[in-house]
């Protein structure tokens, strides 16, 4: 099959698209190109070929002979969205349900949309599922909710949208990001010892590797389409539901030396705990592989092999918010975040 993956130098698509090769498939690769200069460590056999081209310039023509779309490629994580909520909502949505467009102009039968389980916000009930009515909270995640109402309405015979409702994701990747909590507080356990806690570490996170999210998308994509027809998928498995202190209390236990502190209660109301039984149940081949104690003892591995230092682990390519300033910043985009040169 002929992939085209968008967002292959991100943090989760450069460990996706080598899988996807592995695995027999042919894959065309799409990436702005906004994070080309963060480069953690050599950790993949083999890259795609890369087409750099922003998702809002994706054309009919790019698409020809494609049998199935795997969209990663939007602007990444909370803090982004509130630097330029209209441009979020411009790339996030509006990108997003262009190019599901054009796949189905285009003949294109799989379209698999990466999206997140911060569609739920501030859950309802103990334990959110696919049927749990969502809350978004961010522009981020009000995006997501609405790219999935928009795209499952173009779901016919001949067009068959997946959406993948992630878990916050943690673990290596060669294009690291250091701005999601497992990841983040890894780092600090290794640069500085520490790990302090400003919240009282109460509200629940559900976590999944990267790579547990890379075997996900494989399985969905080679799954039967009756199967994954229009149906969203929570990403993740149950054993996985954290609150962010037996996050912080795992990291500390496996970095050696380092003292944990927690302060009051944080002004982020954001608390779920997430159901995965539909998909480790219903999509063939998927169960996850990691936890996050597995998670820490990975990123120690990492940070030790390659000697990491507190400018790398601060280097802004690792963390969204940063890199989109400093292109800003530099006018190497523009105010609608296309490059200037």
């Amino acid at each position: 099959m002929k992939v085209l993956v968008t967002g292959t130098e991100g943090y989760l698509g450069c460990l996706f698209a080598p899988l996807l090769l592995k695995h027999g498939h042919e894959v065309l690769a799409v990436d702005t190109g906004f994070y080309k200069s963060g480069w953690l460590y050599n950790g993949t056999e083999m890259t795609a070929q890369t087409l750099t081209k922003d998702l809002r310039h994706i054309s009919l023509e790019d698409l020809r002979g494609v049998d199935a779309i795997v969209h990663m490629a939007e602007l990444s994580n909370d803090p982004t969205g509130q630097l330029s909520p209209n441009i979020t909502y411009d790339i996030n949505h509006k990108g997003s349900v262009r190019l599901a467009e054009l796949a189905k102009q285009a003949g294109i039968k799989r379209f698999v949309y990466m999206s997140s389980c911060s569609v739920y916000g501030v859950a309802a009930t103990e334990v959110v599922d696919e049927t749990s009515p969502v809350n978004p909270q961010t522009a981020y995640a009000e995006c997501k909710a609405l790219v999935e109402r928009d795209v499952s309405k173009m779901a016919s015979d001949d067009f068959s949208p997946t959406f993948m409702r992630n878990a916050t994701a943690f673990g290596a990747s060669p294009r690291m990001r250091f701005d999601i909590v497992l990841n983040n507080l890894s780092g600090l356990a290794w640069t500085t010892k520490q790990i302090k806690m400003v919240s009282d570490g109460t509200p629940w996170r559900p976590l999944v590797h990267a790579l547990d999210i890379a075997k996900a998308l494989l399985c969905v994509l080679e799954a039967p389409r009756d199967i994954v027809h229009n149906q969203v998928f929570n990403v993740g498995d149950s054993a996985n539901n954290y609150q962010v202190k037996q996050i912080a209390e795992i990291v500390a236990s496996v970095f050696p030396g380092c003292q944990l502190s927690f302060g009051d209660q944080g002004s982020d109301n954001r608390s779920y705990k997430v159901s995965f039984e539909k998909i480790n149940t219903q999509v063939p081949g998927f169960k996850c592989d990691w936890d996050a104690l597995r998670g820490a003892q990975q990123l120690l591995q990492v940070f030790t092999q390659i000697d990491m230092t507190k400018e790398v682990f601060e280097y802004r390519a690792f963390t969204r918010l940063k890199q989109l300033e400093y292109l800003l910043h530099t006018q190497q985009i523009d105010k609608d975040f296309f490059w200037s040169v």
